[in-house]
């Protein structure tokens, strides 16, 4: 039978890195392209217990259905966690639970945008984020990256020649895929001239918890005011991404519209996960397991930058150093050509993603790639990042 798709989804392409996935199943080939938490990170203990107590004490809580906005007590404790740790949430705002992040996304486009409607994007950006986005036949600007975060001059001229625009998406700390933070300087500067043209911004913050050197810098939300900022955050890095546990914490408003768009995806996100969220972020040291995860990265980083600077940088590669995050953003000299160097990097059993995937337009030239450090072992860091220094030996000459 021939299948007459959508409009909406006939251009839609599979996200690279879940092709990418295909080739890193093989045991034999070392992936540096998941964006997966370490396996030391899992509190695997603490959510078996808190698992048991649940179905020992109140085991149709967690198994019926529940409320589309999320269980009340983790709302609550969001809320509360938030408002005391980063002045996030004003008396306008309220606290939706989601499937993950990427719902945030998903429901947000799907209540502001109409075709044609324009979604200003950092260059690059998360290629899930992106295809959402695309899913609504949204048109996609992309603003160039400085080393401190969306060039402000360039956003600028962006608000001012897309006036279709509905929001400005920003991953502000520990960007994917480039890992970089925005500077407050930035974030004030980007919240004035999202008020001055009357656009929304979209802060996706699932990497904000996982800074192991350097400053805090204090979410653009804490800025909000006048409801302008959606703060999209997650448990998928900090607990666990299979449990798809996500939040907004936006005006009553628009969270309004997103509640009635969730009821007919998937009606509420599992009770059960949000429960066992709520319990680790009060029952057990929920700070203590975030150090935990800290020093795990901190160390894991350092041990990737420094077979960096051996095996690449010698060849001419550069690379974003990093402050946090789960990401290295790595730049092939001019001249050589990306894509066909990733190509061979997976023949040569190393996966990687070519930052092409990261653009707005995947079409634009790009000379960069990324890595993913957290989830391989030190080993097939060690083997990888070396079969890649041999491989940039040959082409960067």
């Amino acid at each position: 039978m021939e299948y007459k798709f959508s409009d909406r989804v006939l251009t839609l392409k599979p996200s690279a890195i879940r092709e990418i996935f295909k080739y890193a199943a093989d045991p034999s080939v070392v992936s540096l392209s998941a964006g997966n938490p370490s396996p030391e990170a899992f509190p695997v203990k603490e959510i078996a217990e808190i698992s048991a107590r649940i179905f020992a004490e109140r085991p149709i809580d967690a198994l019926q259905y529940s409320f589309t906005e999320g269980y009340p007590a983790l709302r609550e404790t969001i809320a509360q966690y938030m408002k005391e740790r980063h002045n996030v949430g004003r008396e306008f705002d309220g606290v939706l639970i989601t499937s993950g992040a990427q719902q945030v996304m998903d429901l947000l486009t799907k209540s502001l945008c109409n075709e044609g409607d324009v979604v200003i994007c950092e260059a690059p950006s998360f290629i899930g984020s992106l295809n959402t986005f695309r899913s609504y036949r949204a048109r996609l600007r992309g603003v160039p990256m400085d080393p401190d975060g969306m060039n402000i001059d360039e956003l600028e001229r962006a608000l001012k020649e897309e006036p279709r625009a509905r929001f400005i998406y920003t991953i502000p700390n520990f960007q994917n895929p480039s890992g970089i933070t925005m500077s407050w300087e930035k974030r004030q500067a980007m919240y004035a001239l999202a008020k001055k043209y009357g656009v929304l911004i979209l802060e996706d913050n699932p990497y904000g918890d996982l800074r192991f050197s350097g400053e805090h810098v204090p979410p653009v939300k804490s800025l909000d005011e006048d409801g302008l900022v959606v703060y999209c955050g997650s448990f998928s890095k900090v607990v666990s991404p299979g449990m798809r546990v996500g939040y907004a914490i936006a005006p009553q408003e628009l969270l309004q519209k997103m509640v009635v768009c969730k009821q007919g995806e998937d009606v509420h996100t599992n009770i059960w996960s949000q429960m066992i969220c709520q319990e680790l972020m009060t029952k057990y040291d929920f700070d203590a397991h975030l150090d935990r995860l800290r020093a795990i990265y901190r160390e894991k980083s350092a041990f990737t930058m420094k077979l960096l600077d051996e095996h690449l940088v010698p060849h001419g590669v550069t690379y974003l150093p990093i402050e946090g995050g789960l990401f290295l953003w790595c730049t092939l000299p001019d001249g050589v050509d990306m894509p066909a160097f990733c190509k061979e990097a997976v023949l040569r059993k190393v996966c990687v993603v070519p930052g092409n995937a990261f653009l707005t337009d995947e079409n634009e030239p790009c000379q960069s790639f990324r890595i993913n450090y957290s989830t391989p072992t030190n080993e097939q860091l060690e083997k990888g990042i070396r079969i890649l220094g041999e491989l940039a030996a040959e082409v960067c000459r």
